[in-house]
């Protein structure tokens, strides 16, 4: 099966409580940080959600 690399490139400081709480959800915490996902419908609308703060990558 297809996987993606999400990276987070910009910190979520001063953003709304609801993109921390996705960026949380995709498993991101730190600036840098990746991680590997199958790109589901869901993890899909949560990207587009906080494509301004991540990378994405297909692997």
């Amino acid at each position: 099966m297809k996987r993606i690399k999400i990276t987070l490139v910009k910190s979520p400081i001063d953003r709304p409580e609801r993109q921390k709480r996705t960026l949380k959800a995709l498993g991101l915490h730190k600036t840098q940080t990746s991680k590997e996902v199958v790109p589901t419908p869901q993890i899909m609308g949560m990207i587009l959600k906080v494509n301004h703060l991540v990378k994405v990558e297909e692997v």
